[in-house]
């Protein structure tokens, strides 16, 4: 039967499964396929916390969402277009959010009345008419799997694991994917398991080619490259841009790199990155717990090294101590808190935004630290190396905020030159002259010298420090100095940041103020306003202690301020109290990302004064 072909500017897919049915690696591949192909996308992987939910159980369920579009796409969709669903569980869990008339995939062997109990259907939702809003294609997508390989002679578990591939073939015939970027892959990971790589492929080429003589599609879609500005781009994820941001930061300076953690959720794999660049000299640590692995990036950063530790939020409060006694030693230390959800162990594999109050007051006594945040996937790069420019200046720990979301997304990044990145002044002091270990220069910050250095011994420490010469002291004017000079020093860093740069009119009636993971959904909401004929302005922002120095005057010429946050409204807090702004909030703590849709809606009911 003769296939029509559909142009989109755009799609939204879904794949969603067991855990154990590979959803994450069927979408990091169709992710990797079309930016190799060229689009522009946004992912969303969202998995449960469970090593090994049981299987079949709504809570087992894992998902992985992709946009692609041949435009510019800031979210990975409000509503995807296609959902595939490998089991009764699977479609349970995602069809609330399937786009009205959308696609489903599914996988109808999964449909058994063990599955279907487990999932709470009293009835098969494929047969009794429950999908009739949707277009509804039944593909025997396990016995498939299995006659595709089943000349390997693998096991019934192994030959059942290939079906992720089976429904990532019939996905790339449906929207004009290549294979070989896949079969590739599968190639170079199983190279010391050839007979895994040929079942995988041929799964692949199986679904593929069901696409193409079942008389079940009538239509395929093909969703063009984007115009994307030239240069060399790299598919990228949040916390692969973490690593190696940090490690241009260590080219950029000169300064060995040097990573003390302790694994945790969703921070591991920038310790499993990083430790994947030993032959540019770098140095990571899994130490036996938070408070050993901030130490000894503290003691690295006193030896000269370009210091950082990565965590998320309860690692945070465990580094907390820690963090105050590299302010009290003043040496440069980039902390990375990558967000998830709390309290306590709280949500582990979801998102949020609630670690800003500890980022910037978590601590005991006066105790003042830099925060920056990253807005998207691509954005950790140059956040994180700013936050190691800021510490190596100012002689200070800075901590740098991810989230989740932002920390296992994707999207394209265009790869920087070294000539676009900043300078990072990171050099020590050596001059014996004069020298005095808490003098300080223009910028307030003491000189860092390397220990055993001739002639300019010294000892530094959790105790309160004499001004100048750095001994200890229980003076209590020079305390209260002391406390006044560090604050004074993080503010100071104002100066050296940029401005608040408003998007659209620079007054007017809507100003929406966002950070972090923010960025997209209020990007495609302002959008989609601006189409509708609502004159709204947006400001996002990256440095968050201290603000850009101009802050309070952008915000004091707008009537409204309305600040979307995926926690109880700590940015909006922080804002009313410094500034006098009546914000408004919105706030959502569900561990899952903003929709669009959802900041548009909101917006609209401000402006219209409900």
């Amino acid at each position: 039967m003769e296939k029509t072909v559909e142009v989109l500017k755009s799609a939204t897919i879904r794949f969603a499964g067991d855990s154990g049915d590979g959803m994450q690696i069927a979408g990091s591949r169709f992710t990797d396929t079309s930016a190799f192909f060229g689009n522009d996308l946004s992912t969303f992987p969202d998995f449960p916390a469970e090593i090994r939910a049981p299987a079949g159980t709504l809570f087992g369920v894992s998902g992985f969402q992709i946009q692609f579009a041949s435009q510019d796409v800031f979210t990975p969709g409000d509503e995807p277009d296609v959902l595939i669903a490998m089991n009764p569980a699977a479609l349970k869990v995602n069809l609330k959010d399937l786009k009205p008339s959308g696609t489903i995939i599914a996988n109808e062997d999964a449909f058994i009345e063990k599955n279907l109990h487990l999932a709470g259907y009293e009835s098969n939702p494929l047969e009794d008419g429950t999908l009739t809003a949707y277009k509804l294609i039944k593909v025997p997508i396990t016995k498939a799997t299995n006659n595709a390989v089943k000349e390997l002679g693998l096991t019934a578990k192994d030959a059942n694991r290939c079906k992720n591939f089976y429904a990532l073939g019939l996905t790339y015939w449906l929207y004009d994917r290549p294979l070989d970027v896949t079969m590739h892959w599968l190639e170079d990971k199983f190279k010391k398991k050839p007979v895994i790589a040929d079942a995988n492929i041929r799964a692949l080429k199986a679904g593929y080619y069901f696409g193409e003589t079942a008389e079940i599609f009538t239509t395929r879609y093909k969703v063009k490259p984007a115009n994307l500005p030239k240069g060399i781009y790299k598919n990228i994820t949040g916390n692969h841009a973490t690593a190696l941001g940090i490690l241009a930061a260590s080219l950029k300076s000169g300064l060995p790199l040097f990573l003390g953690t302790y694994p945790i959720t969703p921070a591991s794999d920038i310790l499993h990155d990083l430790s994947s660049y030993k032959n540019f000299g770098v140095k990571t640590f899994q130490a036996e717990d938070e408070i050993a692995a901030i130490c000894a990036a503290i003691g690295a950063s006193f030896g000269g090294s370009l210091a950082f530790t990565s965590t998320s939020g309860p690692g945070m409060a465990l580094k907390s101590e820690a963090i105050g006694l590299a302010v009290m030693t003043e040496l440069p230390l980039v902390i990375a808190d990558i967000q998830r959800g709390g309290p306590s162990t709280g949500l582990p594999t979801k998102t949020e935004q609630a670690d800003l109050f500890q980022a910037i007051l978590g601590r005991n006594g006066e105790c003042p630290v830099p925060v920056v945040a990253a807005s998207s996937p691509a954005d950790c790069f140059m956040m994180i190396f700013e936050a190691a420019r800021l510490a190596c200046k100012f002689m200070t720990p800075v901590i740098f905020l991810s989230d989740g979301y932002i920390a296992n997304g994707a999207e394209p990044w265009r790869i920087p030159h070294e000539s676009e990145l900043p300078i990072i002044e990171g050099e020590y002091w050596t001059k014996k002259e004069g020298f005095h270990p808490y003098q300080r220069d223009e910028f307030l910050a003491r000189p860092w010298v390397k220990p055993g250095t001739p002639g300019l011994e010294h000892r530094i420490g959790g105790l309160e420090k004499q001004h100048i010469t750095g001994n200890v002291s229980y003076d209590p004017q020079n305390h209260e100095y002391m406390v006044k000079l560090r604050a004074e020093k993080v503010k100071n860093i104002e100066n050296h940041i940029p401005l608040a740069e408003v998007e659209g009119d620079k007054e007017g009636e809507l100003l929406i103020v966002g950070w972090g993971s923010t960025y997209g959904s209020i990007t495609t909401a302002r959008e989609r306003l601006l189409a509708k004929g609502y004159n709204v302005s947006r400001l996002h922002l990256k440095y968050l202690n201290p603000f850009p120095k101009n802050l309070g005057e952008v915000l004091s010429k707008f009537n409204k301020v309305l600040i979307p946050e995926l926690n109880l409204g700590q940015l909006r807090k922080i804002i009313r109290a410094e500034f006098l702004v009546d914000a408004i909030g919105m706030n959502k703590v569900q561990g899952l990302p903003f929709k669009a849709s959802e900041i548009e809606k909101k917006v609209i009911e401000v402006l219209s004064g409900n």
